[in-house]
């Protein structure tokens, strides 16, 4: 169920997010970023409403390579795979409201993401999902968080250019106000 939710800045919030730094594709070129966009456009809804910070991290890491990490991600996606995750969040039933940030991989989350998803119960939570991308928007990710999550609440996602992220936070506060959240 997508839409709006008054009243959710007196709620616990969790912003969850998996992000890559190394070679990254933005504005048409490969170049290296110190920190992963997502990561960025995480700490500054951080920044804005609070929250407590869990970055999503596989066991195995993705390749430093752009075109690497591009195959491996397109054969998680084909494979439906679930990488294993470095780290939980060992409180997960105390966040009322989980902010869900990722960059768009082929058109939806990375599967680092749905393997999040899926170890916890998300029955009664609110899922915020926010990504990055270099001009995909949000895909059909927010359709897929549906599917995986059907008894969360999902609220509208706010898709920000990786290229932008840095100075996205007028419009990240403009989206958190739409949300009821400043």
């Amino acid at each position: 169920m997508r839409g709006n939710m008054p009243d959710l800045n007196e709620k616990k919030c969790l912003i969850a997010y998996f992000s890559r730094a190394g070679n990254n594709y933005v504005s048409g070129k490969i170049v290296n970023l110190q920190a992963g966009n997502t990561k960025i456009a995480a700490e500054i809804i951080q920044e804005i409403i609070g929250g407590d910070l869990f970055q999503i991290d596989t066991v195995t890491p993705y390749p430093k390579d752009y075109s690497a990490t591009t195959n491996v991600a397109k054969k998680e996606l084909n494979e439906n795979a679930r990488p294993k995750l470095l780290k939980n969040v060992e409180n997960m039933d105390s966040y009322d409201n989980v902010f869900l940030g990722y960059p768009n991989w082929l058109g939806t989350a990375p599967m680092a993401v749905f393997t999040f998803l899926e170890e916890y119960d998300f029955s009664g939570k609110t899922i915020i999902p926010f990504c990055t991308h270099e001009g995909s928007g949000m895909g059909h990710s927010e359709s897929d968080i549906e599917k995986t999550c059907p008894d969360a609440k999902i609220l509208n996602g706010l898709s920000i250019y990786g290229s932008q992220v840095s100075s996205s936070k007028k419009d990240i506060e403009t989206w958190l106000s739409n949300l009821g959240m400043l």
